[in-house]
């Protein structure tokens, strides 16, 4: 039973490498395709996107005026570090945005900013990363400082306090961060094989004409008893 089972095996394995090579040209032109589609939208379509960021960090939550020799305890450290998450959500806010929004006069709307700046919270500390995108990287930067000073008037109007020190501002980067060519290439090529393959087994099972004393077999149920070979015109004298 074993053996009768592996020789199945080999023969479906033997099926889909035939039509794999009979169908290789149909594989072959699917996956030009999608690689094609590919580098047009990559290179010709797409428009590169940059991203710049700041990093700010939540200190000592007191009022505005303070004594600066008091030493922060470890308290005060764990409290802050529970306060990052709602700061997060402040730098993110509709009020936080829309003031960015005037500031710069940004011919955008809330939502749509929104999408172009994330708010990281760096684990375990009173740090937050504030990025933003866009397709120019002097903007990006721009936004990202306009972002972080926005931010710390507004937890200075919630929260009463001035507690928000930025410890590096946003500089233009020069390297995209989309379209990422090689990402998109390989994607493509995964895509394009997929649909070869699927394309090739499709059209296969769609073909019911006979080629073979196997395929006699096979579709008609019948025993092969004889085949007659083709000849060339002129190969018989």
């Amino acid at each position: 039973m074993e053996e009768i089972i592996y020789e199945e095996d080999i023969i479906n394995l033997k099926d889909v490498i035939a039509v794999l090579r009979k169908r290789s040209r149909l594989i072959a032109a699917v996956v030009v395709v999608c690689v094609a589609v590919a580098v047009i939208y990559t290179f010709l379509i797409k428009k590169p996107v940059y991203e710049s960021y700041t990093t700010i960090m939540v200190g000592k939550p007191v009022p505005r005026v303070q004594d600066s020799s008091t030493p922060v305890t470890y308290q005060e450290l764990q409290t802050n570090r529970l306060l990052v998450s709602t700061y997060g959500e402040i730098a993110k806010s509709r009020s936080t945005l829309e003031e960015v929004i005037r500031k710069l006069n940004l011919n955008t709307t809330y939502e749509k900013l929104k999408e172009q700046v994330k708010v990281k919270l760096v684990k375990n500390t009173e740090i937050i990363e504030i990025r933003a995108a866009d397709h120019d990287p002097g903007m990006a930067a721009t936004i990202a400082n306009a972002v972080a000073e926005s931010f710390s008037r507004q937890v200075i109007r919630i929260m009463n306090v001035e507690n928000v020190q930025v410890i590096d501002e946003a500089i233009p980067i020069y390297e995209k961060v989309q379209p990422k060519p090689l990402l998109n290439l390989m994607l493509s090529l995964v895509v394009g094989l997929i649909m070869g393959v699927a394309l090739a087994f499709l059209k296969e099972s769609l073909d019911t004409t006979i080629k073979s004393p196997e395929d006699v077999a096979n579709y008609l149920g019948l025993p092969v008893i004889g085949a007659i070979p083709y000849v060339e015109k002129g190969e018989v004298d």
